[in-house]
């Protein structure tokens, strides 16, 4: 059993993180991922850029980043549970890519998700060709993926971060960052 943790700094944390989750959990179920504990950050901009200086020397936003933990440890049952690391999403770039590519916010938030999941899972891609083996298998999951939808307008704001491990809905470590 898959389990992801949202949480959100420097933004209110969203009213669909619940569906967030069940589709961060989905993408792992489609790929074969069982006992993995992933974290998921929700940020702003001014975030998201500090820890692209810091930790790829580039001082701009981005769109979604991923550090790498990549460890297997026990939990309180004696079960091993492997931590991939931490996927970073910044809404506001998210939202300025929706413009750029023309898709809507839930496309593009799929389409992060999977994107900072499947560098977690040691994929990796030299630039942004479609055609690397690493965007291709983005792109056929984000239209595998596009059931539901994550974004649901009128959600209010959440107070408190999301720790789910079921889907509510069907359809020192080394450092990688996308």
């Amino acid at each position: 059993m898959n389990r992801v943790e949202v949480h959100a700094e420097e933004v209110p944390l969203p009213g669909w993180t619940d569906s967030l989750v069940a589709f961060a959990l989905t993408v792992l179920d489609s790929l074969g991922k069982t006992n993995w504990d992933l974290s998921i950050l929700l940020c702003n901009d001014a975030r998201i850029r500090a820890l692209n200086a810091r930790y790829r020397a580039l001082d701009e936003p981005t769109d979604v980043l991923s550090f790498s933990l990549g460890e297997t440890v026990p939990d309180e049952d004696g079960d091993m549970r492997y931590l991939p690391g931490d996927i970073v999403i910044s809404l506001e770039t998210l939202q300025e890519n929706t413009r750029y590519f023309r898709v809507n916010e839930d496309e593009e938030l799929r389409r992060l998700v999977i994107h900072g999941i499947l560098h977690l899972d040691g994929m990796d891609h030299e630039d942004n060709e479609p055609f690397r083996p690493m965007l291709r298998l983005q792109e056929e999951l984000v239209t595998r993926l596009s059931g539901t939808p994550v974004i649901r307008e009128g959600t209010a704001p959440r107070q408190e971060p999301v720790n789910r491990t079921e889907p509510a809905i069907t359809g020192g470590t080394e450092l990688k960052l996308s």
